[in-house]
Formats: structure tokens, C-alpha cells, sequence
């Protein structure tokens, strides 16, 4: 017997605009509207495109002992963090393994907001729930909220026809912002490689939110967008995807998440694995595909015959017009220009290593 899929509040919207619904993390979510794949992938590098994330949870740490109970279960660092701000992280389990990545959101000094990937929600909660003592308390609310991301070069030109209230620099938010009458917290952040925004409203208000912000953007060319283009997207902007990148068996180091790893704070979760870590462990690379084919996750990467390595994510990336790979190789073959063969249809196909990432925007 299937288990039967969770619907997020826009469900019915996709539906009315067509979408190709598949199963993802629980959810039936829409992969690509009729547009297709590359012309939603284009009108996020070009004009502006509008994803429905409502899948990913939302856990709320509170209390006058919160900041203590972060430091030690993140791997970065959060004394500094003032309100409005927010920080890319991950949680790590003994041994160094990312159980998740994150986005941690300070709304008060006594109140942070998790942004959990969908997938890994329950099992971050489980997981945290133990962790927490006397002066902090954990609350899953992601079945109260919906959530959309407004992505592209002309996002903020859309958001400023419904509110006047935005957050100006990356990796800021602010919160009680009405949008179509929906109070709504806005943060600019998101996961496509460009400028753009996530907006965070109550699940009831959050097709409403949807449907003025695809009416506001009617004249700059918006497009919904589903997975399938938050995937090329993502992948073309060389982020890291949890369950292709990173899982419980690969480290932050290893992942390329050095920048989020305070190594010099207080002991936390994980550290002591990952000084523990060999000089020579295996490092995240991009390839761009030389030869015919188009490198896939777990496609095996040789050098002079001999394994090497694996890819992690590969695709035909639209914007690029090129196949492109991110994999794990020996530190020793890391260096951009090092000559490397992916195995597609177990045939050697030349590939090699790239800058990442691929695609940075102006």
C-alpha cells in the first residue's frame, strides 16, 4: 500500500495552471508546468520566476537559553547575529555526517526560526527534541505556514508593486510585512543563484499571496517554475542538494560548507569528527562534460582508467548550454583543468574540471 502524498496550499493552483505533479519528500509537487523545464529555468536568469516551497518545514527554538542550545547543535556560529538576519548552517551527527542543512533566522534574542529541508523535517525534529533542556523549548509549526520563492532579476521590481517594506541586503528579513493583505515575513534569500525572495506566510493566506504576485509580475514575463527548474537552477549556481551532496555519510568540509563551520567556537555536535578528518579526504569539484553525454548522480569518475571518485548531481544546464557534473575526487585532482572521464553507459567520456560555481550572476 503507497502511503499517501501530502498536498501543500497551492495544490489546487497547479493544478489549475496544468502542472506535472510528482512525488517529492512526501509531497505531490508540481516538477514543471506546460512552459517546460528550460523556458522556467530561462525566465528566472532572465525576468522572474515564482516557486511554491511550501514543503520545507519550519521549527521554532525558543527561550532564554536558545542561542546556547544553537551553538551547540550547528555548526556555525550565532552570537553575532542580530534580529532580521539570517544564516546558512547545518546540523552534523557524531561522526561528522550532515543530517541536515539549514537556514536559521533570528526573530528575537530569546526566538529563532530552523528552515529544515522537507525531506529531513521529522527526523531534525526527533533528533533535536532530546537535545533541549530547561530555558528553550523546540515547536514544529510547518504544517501553519506556506511558503513561496520569488527568484530573478526583476523579483524585487515585482514585490515592490504589493509592499514598499523589503529586506535590502541578502540574508536579512523582516516580519508583519502585508502582501495582498497577508501578513507575511520576507527574506532575501533563495536557491536558484540569483537575487530574489522567500516569503513565509500563514497557510491560509499563502494562495493568496501566490496569485498576486503572479498578476504583479504578468508584465515582466513571470513564470511559475517547479523542481524541475529549481533543480537546473540550483545545480548551474553549484549549491549543494541534501540527498545527492550531502547526507549522513558525507561531512561539511568534504561538502565544500568549510564557510558555515566555526572549527575555533566552543565544542559542538560533530567538531571533534571533523578535526579528526584525514589532510587528504575527498573534495566537492565541478566538471563540465567534454565529451557526448550527460554525467548523472552516481556515475563513476576515473582518472587514467582508475575510479576515482562519483558524481553527485549532473545535468544539460539551459543557461550554460553545456552538460555539467558536481562530484567528489581525491584532493590530488581537484585543480581546475585536471583531465578526468565520467563512465555514462559504462563508455569513458572525457570531462574536466570546472570552477565552481558555474554560473555567478553580474
Amino acid at each position: 500500500m503507497t502511503e499517501k502524498l501530502l498536498r501543500t496550499p497551492l495544490y489546487e493552483k497547479h493544478l489549475a495552471l496544468e502542472a506535472k505533479m510528482v512525488p517529492f519528500a512526501g509531497y505531490d509537487m508540481p516538477v514543471q508546468y506546460p512552459t517546460g523545464i528550460k523556458r522556467e529555468h530561462l525566465a528566472v536568469r532572465d525576468q522572474v520566476g515564482l516557486f511554491d516551497v511550501s514543503h520545507m518545514g519550519e521549527i521554532f527554538i525558543e527561550g532564554p537559553r536558545a542561542l546556547a542550545h544553537l551553538n551547540r547543535f550547528c555548526s556555525n556560529r550565532f552570537d553575532s547575529m542580530t534580529d532580521g538576519r539570517c544564516r546558512y548552517t547545518v546540523i552534523m551527527n557524531e561522526k561528522g555526517g550532515i543530517l541536515d542543512d539549514l537556514l536559521v533566522y533570528r526573530c528575537a534574542e530569546d526566538r529563532y526560526l530552523l528552515v529544515v529541508n522537507a525531506a529531513n523535517r521529522g527526523k531534525v525534529y526527533d533528533y533535536l527534541l532530546p537535545l533541549m533542556e530547561d530555558g528553550a523549548s523546540l515547536t514544529d509549526a510547518s504544517d501553519l505556514w506556506g511558503q513561496v520563492a520569488l527568484q530573478g532579476p526583476k523579483a524585487e521590481v515585482v514585490l515592490r508593486r504589493l509592499t514598499d517594506r523589503l529586506p535590502e541586503k541578502f540574508y536579512t528579513f523582516l516580519e508583519e510585512v502585508s502582501v495582498a493583505g497577508v501578513p507575511c515575513l520576507i527574506s532575501r534569500t533563495g536557491y536558484t543563484g540569483e537575487d530574489g525572495f522567500e516569503i513565509y506566510a500563514p497557510a491560509e493566506g499563502i494562495a493568496s499571496v501566490w496569485d498576486a504576485l503572479l498578476a504583479a509580475g504578468a508584465e515582466d514575463g513571470i513564470l511559475p517554475c517547479g523542481l524541475g527548474a529549481r533543480d537546473t537552477l540550483r545545480l548551474e549556481a553549484a549549491l549543494p542538494l541534501y540527498g545527492n551532496e550531502m547526507d549522513e555519510s558525507v561531512d561539511p568540509l568534504t561538502a565544500g560548507l568549510g564557510f558555515a563551520v566555526k572549527l575555533d567556537k566552543d565544542d559542538f555536535i560533530g567538531k571533534a569528527a571533523l578535526l579528526a578528518l584525514p589532510e587528504d579526504h575527498p573534495v566537492r569539484v565541478g566538471l563540465k562534460v567534454v565529451g557526448r553525454g550527460i554525467a548523472r548522480q552516481e556515475a563513476v569518475v576515473c582518472h587514467e582508467g582508475e575510479k576515482v571518485g562519483r558524481v553527485t548531481s549532473g545535468t544539460q544546464l539551459p543557461y550554460l548550454k553545456g552538460a555539467y557534473a558536481m562530484a567528489y575526487v581525491p584532493p590530488d585532482l581537484a585543480a581546475e583543468g585536471t583531465s578526468l572521464d565520467v563512465l555514462i553507459r559504462e563508455k569513458p567520456v572525457a570531462a574536466e574540471v570546472v570552477a565552481l560555481p558555474f554560473y555567478k550572476r553580474q
